[in-house]
């Protein structure tokens, strides 16, 4: 077998937790690029209580998933609480922003 085969049966064939796949940093936030393509990327974020991402925007469609605990994301200044196993999807070019309410993991799915 060669390399890329090994990897590939190492990182995609086999069934992983996503909340295992990143630690809580005290007072940060921590994260992990799981798939990056061209025409889009999948990354898992760790988010300490209170932790947040000021308000910004993205070109780009993207969608966030709650792995743990519970966030409020904003978008266009409308707050939105998100907890684990729900989704939201962040319109391009519409401002947002988002903060930990406690302990948060979350997965953003970004297509360009």
């Amino acid at each position: 077998m060669d390399n890329e085969t090994n990897k590939f049966e190492r990182d995609a064939v086999l069934p992983k937790n996503l909340a295992n796949e990143i630690e809580y940093q005290s007072s940060s936030i921590v994260s992990k690029q799981l798939l990056k393509k061209t025409n889009g990327n999948i990354t898992l974020f760790a988010f300490d209580k209170d932790e947040s991402l000021t308000e910004h925007t993205s070109p780009f469609e993207a969608l966030i998933y709650l792995v743990e605990g519970s966030m409020e994301i904003s978008i266009g200044g409308k707050p939105f609480v998100v907890t684990a196993g729900q989704f939201l999807i962040l319109p391009p070019n519409i401002p947002h922003a988002v903060k930990a309410m406690g302990k948060a993991k979350m997965t953003l799915s970004m297509i360009k």
